[in-house]
């Protein structure tokens, strides 16, 4: 495992603070370092109410500098085996993150879409830390990173150990944008030649996928914005519009309109989101933001329970 130092008396004796909600004026502008400020604070809370939890969160979160070396030693130890080391994967991830800043902001973004959209997140800190959704898209970052630079066999290993680790198996070709929520994500899978939006929330056991063996470009392209409720199927080179939303345990083979909810299966368009009314916000086309699954069975006429 990677080890951090030990300092004990720095975790059960923090300076006396108030918790903040936000951090000083001259970090504002900087969601990153608004961010990092949040969780170290959480993490010193934390430490002080069970100190049976007072080590590891120093090891994890304290004693770094920056939330990528946190996130890049968490992931390491998470990811590690006997035969891949997590001395070598966190410096492949430390790495990463400095070269790529653009996976800085996504981690940013993934983390306040976690916050915003899911009630059961007690605080940031527990996000990074707990929640295997947002872990797996963070390696799966790297992952397509390595693709991209042609270490394909490095990415396709990182793969592998991503879905045994948190059973969430994302080809490293798939795109995926930033402020992504996969909720409880167990059973997850995205296909090599998926596309997804930003501020798209996947629930768990939804296969973005192809429909044989054809290659080639064969897996669905996920608009802004989209919701994909529990159990979904999409599958072939499809495209599901900016702000769409699938039903839970919908098989979708053709593509959805934006602004459309489609259920059921084989899944069938139910209504179109304020449809011939004008656009009053932004959260009016986006459910992937809203996480509304059940604003649309008014418009069943058959509805039954």
């Amino acid at each position: 495992m990677v080890s951090g130092q030990s300092n004990h008396n720095h975790v059960h004796n923090p300076p006396a603070e108030v918790f903040p909600t936000f951090p000083p004026p001259e970090s504002q502008s900087d969601d990153e370092s608004r961010v990092w400020y949040q969780i170290k604070a959480e993490a010193r809370r934390d430490a002080e109410s069970e100190p049976a939890l007072a080590s590891y969160l120093y090891a994890t979160v304290l004693s770094h500098s920056s939330l990528p070396r946190s996130l890049s030693f968490h992931l390491a130890n998470k990811l590690g085996s006997s035969t891949l080391s997590s001395t070598l994967l966190y410096d492949l991830f430390v790495s990463s993150f400095t070269m790529h800043p653009t996976l800085r902001s996504a981690v940013v973004a993934d983390l306040l879409a976690v916050e915003k959209r899911d009630p059961a997140c007690v605080s940031i800190l527990h996000c990074l830390l707990n929640y295997k959704g947002f872990l797996a898209i963070q390696a799966y970052r790297i992952s397509h990173v390595l693709w991209l630079q042609n270490r394909r066999p490095l990415a396709l290993a990182l793969q592998s150990c991503i879905a045994d680790v948190f059973a969430v198996d994302i080809h490293p070709a798939a795109r995926i944008g930033k402020g992504i929520l996969l909720d409880h994500a167990t059973g997850v899978v995205i296909g090599e030649t998926a596309v997804i939006g930003n501020r798209v929330s996947i629930l768990h056991h939804v296969t973005l996928g192809g429909t044989g063996k054809d290659e080639g470009d064969r897996h669905p392209k996920i608009g802004d914005g989209v919701l994909i409720g529990a159990g979904a199927t999409v599958l072939g080179n499809i495209i599901i519009g900016k702000g769409a939303k699938i039903g839970a345990g919908s098989l979708v083979l053709k593509d959805v309109p934006a602004r459309t909810t489609a259920v059921g299966n084989p899944a069938r368009l139910v209504r179109r989101d304020n449809e011939g009314e004008p656009v009053r916000n932004e959260s009016d086309v986006f459910p992937g933001e809203t996480m509304d699954h059940t604003s649309f069975i008014e418009q069943w006429s058959n509805y039954v329970i």
